[in-house]
């Protein structure tokens, strides 16, 4: 799983020492545009978990939960044990994994940029009706609209990058939506922090500030061009030529555009690509997109990041300090992500995910000691624990961010046979858990 070169799976390996090329200005402008998608699924991630431990939120939606956060003498453990919350929460899952099964053919038959559009579109939408909700059918139905924008955008921009980034550079290049999406949680954390303030309407802010990054997108979706893999497999292959020599920067593509041309007819010649996929040969790829999304998910980032201000709140910290501590997370989330960029081509996938998974380990170990022996029902954390559980939890965030966080887009996006149609899989079982 080393970051060299890599020729479409399936086709003539040798091809890929041929590739030319470099990294033009056209290139890195997609790639920042597309990645604004993964800010999508950041701000989402980062807001919400705010939002629900905002007293106005609280009170207007969830009344109950409200009432329980505010007696000193409720189980720590139960405060926010609330199912019409827990509904609020993964909808937006739900409908996004719902939305990828949807997302997929039209990614493939009308291309990555009607994905995007789509997926900005939905989100714009499910901004808006959040931020002005006045009963809980508006704020679920604008929940669910977000998660259909998040079902589009998160199974055909990490294919996007992938497929626009130059060979030598693709792990680094695709991990610009991890970037974006770590971006966008401590963008959240800030938005929130600031929001908190504004009580009883900042919550509002907070969920309707969405539509920017949704803007974007779809902008973006409408300005990028088309994949050259895209245009090619959709029979366009003078276009796509035309779209290569465009982003490589030269007219000596023949080597990358016969690979492209050869993965696509294969792909076309498979009848039933899903059958395909449980073919001896193409197992690794399949277990590989069965396990990365699983075991991403199952670090518990998203439960760290999604309900951060609620657990640092449990812990003993005020609203502010909460919230600011969450903040924190996010910064060194972004922060990390900067460090797999940097070296997932030197150094490789399988040495990240290692080191990254035992500091990961180390740290839950940590964290669940102390939470286990120090935090009872009825009592809080002294300030030196809590100092220490927060800083254990900032390493477990930087260990995340510089591996199994943007390696769990990249390696699936890379190791698919184009004849497989089976590019978006994970991102299917990745909602799946999340929901």
């Amino acid at each position: 799983m080393a970051g060299g070169p890599l020729a479409p799976t399936g086709v003539a390996k040798e091809r890929a020492e041929l590739y030319q090329g470099r990294v033009t200005f056209y290139v890195i402008i997609t790639c920042i545009v597309a990645a604004v998608g993964g800010s999508i699924f950041g701000y989402d991630i980062g807001i919400s978990g705010g939002v629900t431990s905002m007293d106005g939120f609280l009170r207007e939606f969830f009344h109950s939960v409200y009432i329980n956060k505010k007696h000193a003498h409720e189980n720590n453990y139960c405060k926010y044990d609330n199912q019409g919350l827990a509904a609020f929460t993964s909808s937006l899952y739900f409908a996004g994994l719902v939305a990828s099964l949807v997302a997929s053919p039209i990614t493939r038959v009308y291309g990555r940029r009607a994905s995007i559009i789509c997926g900005g579109l939905s989100f714009l939408v499910g901004a808006t009706l959040n931020a002005a909700a006045v009963n809980m059918a508006m704020l679920l139905l604008g929940r669910i609209m977000l998660g259909v924008g998040i079902g589009f955008g998160n199974q055909a921009v990490p294919l996007y990058l992938s497929e626009m980034a130059p060979t030598h550079l693709r792990g680094a290049l695709n991990m610009m939506f991890q970037l974006a999406t770590t971006l966008g949680i401590f963008t959240a954390n800030m938005v929130n922090y600031g929001t908190h303030k504004l009580e009883p309407w900042g919550w509002r802010l907070s969920l309707g500030l969405a539509a920017i990054p949704a803007t974007l997108m779809t902008l973006g979706g409408f300005l990028l061009p088309e994949t050259p893999n895209s245009l090619i497999e959709r029979g366009s292959k003078e276009t796509g030529r035309k779209v290569l020599v465009r982003i490589r920067g030269t007219d000596q593509v023949d080597a990358e555009f016969q690979d492209m041309v050869d993965a696509s007819e294969l792909a076309n010649a498979i009848k039933y690509p899903f059958r395909n996929i449980l073919e001896k040969r193409n197992r690794p790829q399949l277990v590989m997109a069965i396990c990365m999304p699983t075991f991403q998910i199952l670090t518990g980032i998203n439960s760290i990041l999604f309900y951060a201000p609620v657990l640092f709140q449990s812990m003993g910290f005020e609203g502010n300090a909460s919230l600011y501590s969450s903040a924190l997370t996010g910064a060194v989330l972004a922060g990390s992500t900067f460090i797999s960029i940097a070296t997932v081509d030197r150094l490789g996938r399988r040495v990240l995910l290692i080191s990254g998974g035992i500091q990961m380990i180390i740290c839950q170990v940590i964290v669940a000691t102390i939470l286990g022996l120090k935090f009872g029902d009825n009592q809080e954390l002294s300030k030196g624990y809590s100092i220490l559980v927060v800083t254990v939890i900032c390493l477990f965030v930087l260990a995340f961010g510089w591996s199994w966080g943007p390696l769990g887009w990249t390696v699936p996006s890379e190791i698919f046979p184009l004849e497989t149609s089976m590019d978006h899989c994970h991102d299917h079982l990745r909602l799946c858990f999340l929901a």
